[in-house]
């Protein structure tokens, strides 16, 4: 339901202009409003689940998602619009923060990869599927109705949360770093809004050139912050240990080469071809039904081999992918030259998510385990919103001056070049043994309620 959120307004975006008059910079907020709170509070989200209850976050954030969702769907100007999925996203960053952590603590061994092979699975078809929920939910009902179906689902939700989820906690979880939080959402809103702006008011103009100085400064001031505040949110020794910068390099290079890519597919599909909203969520079902078909197998796989062989065998996938819908690009040609792309693109998705969910619990311990994933999913929210808006203005500067086609063209090529960089950095970092085969790598932890062995320390 959250990473729907993500893609599933990709191909109401016209209809939300035209019923509301928003222009094209709110419509690219719809998305990257969304993205940004949830990468900005992915973190202390994290802090608070681990402090004062996983359970408690997650049924939280899950009735402010609910709630949002509504004032989404009753929206009667973009502005508004893109203030309600600012909130919207602050409840899901609650919910993501949560959700590896609560697995985690409930399976072991085997059933811990399996347990991570249905959440991979669930969470990649999301990527797919938004495209198609989308055009069915716009050309049957409206688009807000993408939002309002939200409701009922949420309640429901909150309420077996309450009743099934039992509650975990960390008893040395650190207190919220307001500061860090504050400089770190503001250097993402600086940088985004800058490469949102930049093809409209110009690269050298004084508003972007300001903007772009202001994130670097808050951005320096973040790491001046986490440095020497005794609790930082991310504490910037992690990134001394080799696993963990691999995982979040994974995170955020796979989020930037994949999920903004829907929004151009649907620009492709919809203005190139001319096919409907439900058309294009159709051309893109072949990728949703073979990643829903590896994932689960790639999620027993993980439990048994190295974690860098998915990971970064993903990677290489991805990259592979998009080289492949390139070729089959073609104005006003059929959609099949870029099935061969998606159905690649199907396997690397497959491959990576349930590799990528073990992976981010298992570099730190368990009982930080509201860290770890808060940690890992502020980068892949950031890869979202970082893609968005830098590939949307290579697409935007190409589409005006050369056309769709070649747009589209030059946005494969650059996120093929992201991914196999990233792929070639992650290798060597990431050493990371099979979850359910490591030995812990710090001495036993003393005796407690639950006997079950803990996850390996890095």
């Amino acid at each position: 339901m959250l990473l729907l959120d993500v893609t599933v307004v990709n191909v109401a975006l016209p209809a939300i202009r035209a019923d509301l008059g928003a222009s094209f910079g709110e419509l690219q907020w719809v998305i990257d409003a969304y993205a940004l709170a949830l990468a900005a509070t992915l973190l202390a989200a994290g802090t608070l689940a681990d402090r004062h209850g996983r359970r408690a976050v997650f049924a939280g954030g899950l009735v402010a998602f609910t709630a949002s969702s509504a004032l989404c769907g009753a929206a009667t100007s973009g502005v508004a619009l893109d203030l309600a999925r600012g909130v919207q996203g602050i409840g899901a960053a609650a919910v993501f923060a949560c959700s590896l952590a609560l697995l985690a603590h409930e399976f072991r061994g085997a059933e811990r990869g399996l347990a991570f092979g249905v959440w991979g699975a669930i969470t990649g078809a999301a990527m797919a599927v938004g495209p198609l929920v989308g055009g069915l939910v716009v050309d049957g009902a409206g688009w807000r109705w993408i939002f309002l179906l939200n409701v009922p689902l949420g309640l429901a939700l909150a309420w077996l949360t309450v009743r099934a989820l039992p509650e975990s906690r960390d008893a040395h979880a650190r207190p919220l770093d307001l500061a860090g939080m504050a400089s770190f959402g503001a250097a993402c809103f600086l940088v985004t809004y800058a490469l949102i702006r930049g093809n409209e008011d110009g690269w050298g103009s004084a508003p972007i050139a300001g903007a772009l100085a202001a994130g670097a400064l808050a951005l320096a001031a973040f790491v001046a912050i986490e440095r020497r505040v005794a609790a930082p949110m991310l504490p910037l020794s992690l990134f001394r240990v080799p696993a963990f910068t691999g995982t979040a390099l994974v995170a955020f290079a796979q989020s930037v080469a994949l999920y903004p890519l829907l929004l151009f597919l649907a620009i492709y599909f919809q203005d190139a071809l001319g096919l409907s909203p439900t058309g294009t969520g159709l051309r893109l079902l072949p990728m949703t039904l073979v990643l829903l078909a590896v994932a689960p197998l790639a999620g027993r796989l993980a439990g048994r081999i190295p974690l860098r062989v998915p990971l970064t065998l993903g990677l290489v996938l991805i990259g592979a992918a998009l080289l492949l819908m390139m070729l089959g690009l073609s104005e006003g040609g059929a959609w099949t030259g870029l099935l061969p792309g998606l159905l690649v693109g199907g396997v690397a998705i497959g491959v990576i998510s349930p590799s990528l969910a073990a992976a981010m619990v298992s570099v730190l311990p368990v009982e930080r385990g509201g860290l770890s994933s808060g940690i890992n999913n502020t980068f892949r929210q950031l890869g979202i919103a970082i893609g968005i808006a830098g590939l949307g203005a290579i697409f935007e500067h190409r589409a005006r001056t050369a056309g769709i086609v070649p747009a589209l063209d030059a946005v494969l090529l650059v996120s093929a070049a992201v991914v196999w960089l990233a792929a070639l950095a992650a290798w060597p970092l990431l050493r990371l043994s099979p979850p359910a085969a490591a030995a812990p790598a710090s001495p036993p932890a003393p005796a407690r309620a639950d006997p079950r062995p803990r996850a390996p320390a890095p």
